[in-house]
């Protein structure tokens, strides 16, 4: 597969990026600004308000309007918002305004560039065949910059000068790197040619039945990596308290980019394979993660994360693969938007523990997202229904591509 699709996928890494760069200083603003937990962690939760527009707008304008100028507009209001962060040590609201803002141009990223991707690695563009192949880049390259940004942030906020501004440093340059990079990438998607070849979408039986149960648990993994478990294990770590949450921000997301591509072979076995292997790993590290809060076991808790990590990668992998699946061209930032509207309900899992926490102990909560996670694996299970129109449907897909990119 050619590799032009690259520089696309560096704008999925910035907003990912973007997205957890502030997960692991929730405890250097408690610490220097004075924020109480519940703050922080609804400041976290505030993000998914801004993503959710940003999906149902972004997805819709992107296969209207082309890809391109979605996602490097938004890529800009992403770095726009990282400003505003910053200028959070100087007023609290802006903090609000910098994770509203910072939603709302990832929901936009995810939508568009997700559909971005998958169109540059397969032909006209690039030599892509298999379905998943094309929907695996834009992933990995996500959780990449999801990972790795917590702990750089960690890292400047323990150690470095001004740190809740100088934290945010790193996003700005990638956005920038980014951007002039991508403009050498070309629009895959007509404006106007919208009206192309549509699925069932939303309404598709493999939609309703596998989609739309496992893509609440893709992000309760990492959000309870990073905005549950430090505030609960490592009060005893005294001086890398901080260094620890980047630690589980790196931990669960940047192993999911790493077994995404076991996943996406373990799907030879069947479909719903991923999916099942997902939620039952997730099950396994939730509940390593209550014994952990339970008995303060900081070590314990990090098992815990690559458990979840994994869970994470399996989970998010199925749900695109499939997605990309049944999705026509002329919807497929569309139908894209709508998982991952879907997928960022469970980042308010921190905050609702936090809210649970004077009447419910988190690691009962934690249990019973375990017995939730084990009936939603039982109920994607079973055999694999033959999928009858697959051939046709991926046939007509690729003849709408190359009419799109006017070779037809």
């Amino acid at each position: 597969m050619r590799n032009g699709w690259l520089p696309a996928a560096l704008l999925m890494t910035a907003v990912g990026w973007g997205a957890n760069q502030f997960s692991s200083l929730l405890g250097a603003y408690q610490r220097d600004l004075g924020l109480p937990g519940p703050v922080t962690t609804g400041l976290l939760a505030l993000y998914v308000v801004g993503l959710l527009p940003g999906l149902l707008l972004g997805g819709p304008l992107a296969d209207r309007r082309g890809r391109r100028p979605v996602v490097l507009g938004a890529v800009v209001l992403n770095a726009a918002a990282t400003t505003a962060l910053m200028a959070g040590v100087l007023a609290a609201p802006w903090l609000a305004v910098g994770r509203l803002v910072t939603g709302l141009s990832t929901g936009a990223v995810l939508a568009a560039g997700g559909a971005w991707v998958r169109e540059l690695s397969h032909p006209p563009f690039g030599t892509a065949r298999e379905d998943g192949v094309g929907a695996r880049p834009g992933g990995v390259m996500l959780s990449a910059g999801f990972s790795v940004s917590g702990l750089v942030s960690a890292l400047v906020a323990q150690w470095g000068p001004h740190p809740l501004v100088t934290a945010y440093l790193p996003h700005l340059l990638l956005c920038a790197g980014g951007v002039v990079l991508a403009l050498s990438c070309p629009e895959t998607r007509a404006p106007g040619s919208g009206s192309g070849a549509r699925g069932l979408g939303t309404r598709d039986p493999r939609f309703r039945r596998r989609v739309l149960p496992v893509a609440p648990w893709v992000f309760v993994g990492p959000t309870v990596a990073f905005g549950t478990l430090p505030g609960l294990v490592a009060r005893d770590l005294h001086g890398v308290e901080i260094v620890y949450a980047g630690v589980t921000a790196l931990l669960t997301p940047g192993l999911g980019a790493v077994v995404q591509p076991l996943a996406r072979r373990s799907a030879r076995r069947g479909e719903r394979a991923p999916a099942v292997v997902g939620l039952l790993v997730l099950a396994a590290g939730l509940g390593l993660a209550a014994v952990s809060v339970a008995w303060v076991l900081p070590w314990w808790a990090l098992a815990a994360c690559l458990l979840m990590g994994t869970g994470y990668g399996f989970t998010v992998t199925f749900c695109l693969t499939v997605v990309g699946r049944i999705a026509g061209p002329g919807e497929l930032a569309r139908l894209t938007a709508v998982f991952w509207c879907i997928a960022y309900l469970g980042f308010a899992t921190p905050f609702a523990i936090s809210l649970l926490a004077p009447v419910v102990p988190a690691q009962v909560v934690l249990l019973v997202l375990v017995g939730l996670a084990l009936a939603t694996g039982a109920l994607v299970s079973g055999r694999d229904q033959p999928d009858r129109d697959g051939q046709e449907r991926r046939r007509a897909d690729h003849v709408q591509r190359l009419r799109d990119a006017g070779v037809l």
